[in-house]
């Protein structure tokens, strides 16, 4: 997956102090240059908490034995972590200003830990595990970045696989390059050709000791000045902008890091607003907690606006499981109880200091800071932290010595929903372990699974996640199982006759930028009749397993559901009900030939008793959609 720059990188480092400095070129306590620390980007750079050290410790051990972890991060050290593109997770390690690996969570296989040199490094002194010995010949040619082949291996740790993160050393046991074994342990020995080792990290790296006893204290302390400036920025951003949105104001607290921060800002600057939070009904209920004890601890004012308590799962036996490109959650559980907050307590309008920022995504780098709500009339948005990235955050809420949500020490790096679909496996198996409300979501998937006759893997992998699963992941999905990831997400036990009706939700979404329609058949459709009309509406792109079909930006998809994407309501809901309109005609054409008849270009006939459309003759004027029985005499109704 491609890194993509949301903004500058910030971080550098102090080699004298071994501290984190950000912005700064010199070291303010000790005037020691600063380098730069190349990070992937984003670069949002986060501290490691307890549950990140415990964790990385304890993989690297399982990997490269006993007291590798603590070797490779020290007590007393300072260590960061920063999120880099992976087909699920991937955090790339910090420690004395350098990148020391990469902790990843793989589809099937877990978490592991890939060493960088620099890491392994570290580790050799104590290595016990996973480690490959290469032949003094072969050393010239893996500084050069070549790959180790088995004729170059002198000795081999037995318990290594194909496909585990080694670490390659000389006779004398130094590191010469870590990388990835391509045989076991015993064909390494006995192959005489083929590539031993895939080697990733080769280039010569220093490895200069530094000092330890530093915390999270000292580092704020190093930083304070950037951290004064920053504060100063927003809390002037803040009063300016409420001087040119003469509207009541409020803090939007959604129990993040972020909108804590922003919170923290207002009462810098001498406000005490009211906090506005909206319980989804899915937070974690520690995020309810959280809310409630800041607000109570700062005596705010809080408004409070929670979901229906069937919003979501009252929903959920209509549009299936949520999927990071079917997010009608959003609309029923966030957008709905936002507008109805704002327009009872603010009808007139309202400024919301909201906890935006650059780094979080592209949709939101490319936002401006101050925004009207194009999903909630009225009101006005403002991002007094739009230019800082995780590390400003979290030194700012360390430096106020403010207690945060206290998920983030239990492995999660952003705060939401607990089922969110946009979480990737490495989250989701973390939420798992520790939130009782989890099981309920696990025993919902496990009956649908069961009900439905859908195979094992839709689940154990997450499948529920998409609606058109990503190639990436349909090629790793199906490397793991052997099967078309398309058949292990069939609902083979599905309806497939009876009442055809659709629900739907529709508006801004506030979890993805634009105008959207979701929404959901009673039953599974035929795609095969379906093809044969879309034409009508444009050109279409089809999965080559016939479980969806886009055209015009309307995608339906052979289980029953149907997105609709667009600039404006109104070209959203004319598509949608066009395409509605079509699965109509495609389901229950009775062979009147009506359509037909109306087409000037001769693009309709009848095949099987049935409309078809060449596509190679249709203009798209869709004059053939006039009044047909599938449409007009049928009891079901379809308002948007």
């Amino acid at each position: 997956m491609a890194a993509v720059r949301l903004g500058k990188n910030h971080l550098r480092w102090c080699p004298e102090c071994n501290l984190p400095i950000l912005e700064e070129k010199s070291c303010p306590i000790c005037s020691t240059a600063t380098p730069e620390v190349e990070i992937t980007p984003p670069g949002d750079v986060r501290p490691a908490f307890d549950h990140d050290l415990d964790l990385i410790r304890s993989i690297v051990d399982s990997q490269f034995g006993e007291g590798s972890g603590d070797a490779l991060l020290p007590e007393g050290h300072v260590v960061l972590m920063n999120k880099a593109p992976s087909l699920d997770r991937m955090d790339e390690v910090i420690v004395d200003g350098q990148v020391v690996g990469s902790l990843r969570y793989d589809l099937g296989r877990g978490w592991s830990f890939l060493n960088r040199l620099q890491g392994a490094m570290r580790i050799a002194p104590v290595i016990s595990r996973g480690m490959v010995v290469a032949d003094v010949g072969a050393v010239p040619f893996i500084k050069d970045g070549k790959n180790l082949m088995a004729p170059g291996v002198v000795s081999v740790h037995p318990d290594i696989r194909n496909g585990d993160e080694v670490v390659v050393l000389d006779r004398d046991g130094n590191p010469l390059a870590t990388g990835l074994a391509k045989m076991d342990a015993a064909e390494m020995l006995a192959s005489e050709r083929g590539v031993a080792v895939k080697t990733k990290w080769t280039k010569e790296v220093e490895f200069p000791p530094r000092r330890g006893g530093q915390g999270w204290k000292e580092a704020v302390q190093a930083n304070e000045s950037v951290l004064s400036r920053r504060r100063d920025e927003a809390v002037r951003f803040i009063h300016e902008t409420m001087e040119r949105n003469p509207l009541p104001t409020v803090v939007s607290f959604s129990g993040g890091k972020d909108s804590l921060a922003t919170l923290l800002l207002s009462l810098d600057a001498g406000l005490r607003l009211p906090v506005l939070f909206i319980d989804t009904g899915l937070e974690f209920p520690e995020t309810v907690e959280h809310v409630h004890q800041t607000v109570e601890r700062h005596g705010l004012e809080l408004i409070e606006e929670k979901a229906p308590t069937d919003a979501f799962f009252g929903n959920l036996v209509h549009f299936g499981p949520p999927a990071k490109d079917f997010r009608w959650c959003c609309k029923t559980n966030k957008l709905g109880p936002t507008v109805g907050a704002i327009l009872r307590h603010f009808p007139d309008g309202v400024l919301s200091l909201i906890g935006q920022r650059r780094y979080e995504s592209e949709a939101r780098r490319s936002k401006p800071r101050v925004w009207k709500n194009p999903w909630t009339p009225g009101q006005v948005g403002a991002s007094p932290i739009q230019e800082w990235n995780a590390l400003h955050i979290w030194m700012y809420i360390f430096w106020k010595d403010e207690p945060y949500n206290p998920w983030y020490e239990r492995g999660l790096d952003r705060i939401g929903c607990f089922l969110c679909p946009a979480s990737d496996m490495g989250e989701l198996e973390i939420v798992a372990g520790n939130s009782q409300r989890y099981q309920e979501w696990d025993a919902y998937l496990e009956e649908r699974m069961r009900s439905r006759g859908i195979s094992p893997e839709w689940k154990d992998y997450a499948l529920w996640r998409w609606k058109r699963l990503p190639d990436s992941i349909r090629e790793e999905i199906s490397r793991l199982t052997g099967r078309d990831p398309s058949e292990l997400s069939r609902e083979t036990l599905a309806p497939s006759e009876g009442s055809l009706q659709m629900r739907m939700q529709d508006g801004v979404s506030p979890c993805v930028v634009g105008y959207s329609i979701e929404a959901a058949f009673t039953r599974p459709l035929d795609m095969d009749r379906l093809k044969k009309l879309a034409p009508v509406m444009g050109a279409q792109e089809e999965d080559p397993q016939g479980d969806w079909l886009t055209v015009d930006d309307v995608t339906v998809f052979r289980q029953g559901s149907l997105i609709s994407k667009g600039r404006t309501e109104k070209i959203v809901r004319d598509a949608a009900q066009t395409m509605f309109e079509l699965v109509l005609r495609a389901e229950h054409c009775v062979g009147c030939s009506l359509c037909v008849a109306r087409c000037p270009e001769g693009a309709l006939s009848m095949q099987d008793g049935r409309a078809s459309v060449d596509a190679s003759r249709c203009t798209h004027c869709r004059e053939c959609l006039g009044p047909c029985p599938a449409v007009n005499f049928r009891e079901e109704e379809f308002n948007l």
